[in-house]
């Protein structure tokens, strides 16, 4: 364990090593200039680019790259080498100058920009983020960087997540000045995010076309074993898995990131990976990190990391749990009930501005989690339903009901956990349980945001709730910075917006039929897919929130509304055409060999004279040939469905529609076709691996 200490965070150039390897005045010039948001001197810049490439050179590092996060969801980088030219001596020299460190210019026509950028308008810049620290990976110095347009246009996640931090900081201490909260001097959003994902033997992946270009199975019948015996779930932990989390921490743990907890999911090689929370930007960055790195240590380990948020259709997927809350820069968590909840005007003001915020925009944090792998996933069974509500617990609950209709709250006592048994210790039971079918969570001190998909950027997710919350802090202050008597005015306030906003209250089941048709009678949004989420993001109330608070223009609003429909339809295309590959080229023919050979034995059995049966041969042989001719017709309607798809490119939501309508529904009939199929045809027959092959392949 003290070896952990001591390489923990020694990839990364954070804190301790800037204080030991700048100047004094350039460290204190750098804290400034982050705590003020001022552009660095020149020379301070310079000093600090040359400290970080002495340090990283140490480590072995030939090159650098400034890494970003465009609206592909995962990260890009370009590396340049420390080599440069002495040109009084015409030698080489090891160099970066602070103009190398705070900007870079890749290529911006070539990453989604929903019409921002054309093709012949190539020039993009990447700025230097100084709240994330460098790091090094793969022997190289990663800078963390903003990405924008020539225009200035954000391309990226990290640069409208960075905006939405500040607004809820503005906002925040707002009203911490009304509550005398003056020590404060910011308040940052935190988020741990616990990260699902699948583990599967490398050959086994690589004989799956499905797998390789899609990240999950478009064909596979049910195994006669999946999660049924809940025997998986939190149990023993396989040794070449273990190898791997093990390999994987140590990995992380030199990023600097706080990977804390692991276990076995639900599902069959499913597991979990959660870390302790972080600053939401450094958050972001370091989920990012542990995807990358999961997916590459498993190829060492002769396995496959699947980020897909439904890998194998019948048995539970993969989401992303964001545990976001609020924190003063004095440690102070605002999200924290404390021992007298009841009567802390200021904790139950901030609980209002969140149930408030999700009620008013619960649109916007269902398209946040919108794409076509987690359309597989929500409303499942296994994860939150496409409705958001909010779970409070009871106790919760009864105090904003009493306080809302000036009840005396009856506080909770703790009772004792008892098990009659002497040998076991005794303790003190939460007042409240937790509720893992609900959206929306509190959960002592923060909420669990549980709708995210595996493969998901957290940026998107907590650019809404930071850019949602601030804004109903900022009406909250607007009134309260204006009322004669403040303590008065707070209450009032409180138990007017918890009568309006609490609708969106529900402790109950969220996988209930009764649910569903409660919501409605609530008047909550029910937006099944993600055809049906996007178009919320362009509407007015949508683009007054963004514009108000610097997030995005109205632009960047459309052009990334563009983007994630455009995302959606080529996601469905690849996985037609898939599948329309493994149909024709793998299946039919598969199941014509199982057919010729079933018919060849009949033809056998038959001059063998009446003694022989062969009923069973023929029946099974009938059936084949009546799911063979069903397949091949359905892979021609599927082939007809994109086809004309074609016709509907010039506009991207008739796009993602037709693709959600026509050619999901073609693509459910060639499915259902090939998987009774493989319940039929021989196993040595059929052309790729099943589900039980996979599943227990590790």
């Amino acid at each position: 364990m003290s070896a952990i200490t001591e390489y923990f965070g020694s990839l990364v150039f954070n804190d301790d090593i800037m204080k030991e390897r700048l100047p004094k005045d350039i460290y204190k010039s750098l804290q400034k200039a982050k705590s003020e948001n001022m552009e660095l001197d020149k020379a301070v810049a310079d000093s600090i680019a040359n400290a970080m490439k002495d340090w990283a050179i140490e480590k072995g590092c030939t090159h650098y790259t400034h890494w970003f996060q465009p609206l592909t969801g995962i990260t890009a980088e370009k590396h340049d080498s420390f080599v440069g030219l002495d040109k009084a001596t015409g030698k080489m020299i090891l160099e970066f100058s602070g103009k190398e460190l705070i900007k870079g210019e890749p290529d911006a026509s070539s990453f989604p920009s929903g019409g921002l950028r054309a093709t012949f308008e190539a020039r993009g810049y990447t700025s230097w983020d100084p709240s994330s620290y460098a790091f090094i990976k793969d022997n190289t110095l990663y800078i963390p960087t903003a990405f924008c347009s020539y225009g200035g246009e954000a391309l990226d996640k990290k640069t409208p997540l960075l905006r939405s931090m500040e607004a809820i900081n503005k906002e925040c201490l707002r009203i911490l000045k009304l509550f005398g909260r003056t020590d404060a001097k910011s308040v940052i959003t935190t988020v741990g995010a616990e990260q699902e994902y699948f583990l599967i033997d490398k050959e086994v992946f690589k004989k799956r076309k499905d797998l390789v270009f899609t990240g999950r199975t478009l064909f596979g019948a049910k195994p006669p074993k999946g999660q049924e015996l809940e025997d998986h779930y939190f149990g023993s932990i396989k040794p070449r898995v273990k190898e791997f989390m093990k390999k994987l921490d140590e990995e992380l743990w030199k990023l600097g990131v706080f990977a804390k907890t692991e276990h076995n999911e639900v599902a069959p090689a499913q597991h979990e990976l959660a870390p302790v929370y972080a600053n939401t930007n450094i958050a972001n960055d370091h989920n990012q990190l542990t995807m990358e790195m999961m997916k590459k240590l498993a190829d060492n380990y002769g396995m496959a990391c699947l980020l897909h948020e439904k890998p194998f259709e019948g048995i539970n997927g993969s989401g992303k749990h964001n545990n976001w809350s609020i924190s003063t820069d004095t440690g102070y968590n605002l999200l924290d009930p404390g021992k007298h909840p009841h009567e802390s005007m200021q904790f139950l003001l901030f609980i209002t501005a969140v149930i408030k915020a999700v009620d008013e925009y619960q649109d916007l944090l269902r398209l946040c989690v919108a794409s076509a792998g987690n359309d597989h996933r929500l409303g499942a069974n296994e994860a939150p339903p496409a409705i958001v509500s909010i779970y409070l617990g009871d106790e919760l609950t009864e105090i904003l009901e009493a306080f809302t209709n000036k009840n005396v709250y009856d506080k909770k006592t703790k009772k004792l956990m008892q098990t009659d048994i002497h040998v076991l210790p005794v303790f003190a039971r939460d007042t409240t349980d937790r509720n893992r079918t609900s959206p929306f969570a509190f959960t002592g001190n923060k909420f669990e945001f549980r709708m995210l998909g595996s493969s998901f950027s957290i940026a998107g997710p907590n650019i809404i709730l930071n850019t949602a919350i601030a804004e109903e802090l900022g009406r909250f202050a607007d009134e309260l910075e204006n009322a004669e008597d403040f303590e008065t005015a707070v209450k009032h306030l409180i138990r007017r917006e918890i009568k309006k906003h609490k609708r969106i209250i529900f402790n109950g089941n969220n996988y209930s039929d009764e649910w569903e048709k409660e919501a409605q009678k609530r008047g909550l949004s029910n937006l099944r897919t993600t055809v049906d989420a996007l178009p919320k993001f362009i509407e007015e109330k949508s683009i007054r929130l963004f514009t108000k608070h610097k997030i995005f223009t109205e632009k960047e609003i459309r052009s990334r509304y563009e983007v994630l429909l455009e995302n959606y339809s080529k996601i469905i295309s690849i996985e037609a055409l898939t599948m329309l590959d493994m149909a024709k080229k793998d299946i039919l023919p598969a199941v014509t060999e199982y057919s010729g050979m079933l018919a060849q034995t009949i033809l056998s059995k038959t001059s063998l004279g009446k003694k022989i049966s062969y009923e069973a041969d023929i029946s099974q042989l009938e059936k084949i040939s009546e799911l063979s001719a069903s397949l091949y017709k359905s892979t021609e309607e599927l082939e007809t469905s994109i086809a004309e798809g074609k016709k509907h490119i010039s506009d991207a939501l008739d796009s993602a529609r037709y693709n959600k309508d026509i050619v999901l529904k073609a693509m459910d009939k060639v499915r259902t076709a090939a998987d009774e199929l493989e319940m039929i045809v021989g196993e040595k027959y059929w052309p790729f691996p099943t589900y039980g092959e996979i599943l227990f392949s590790v």
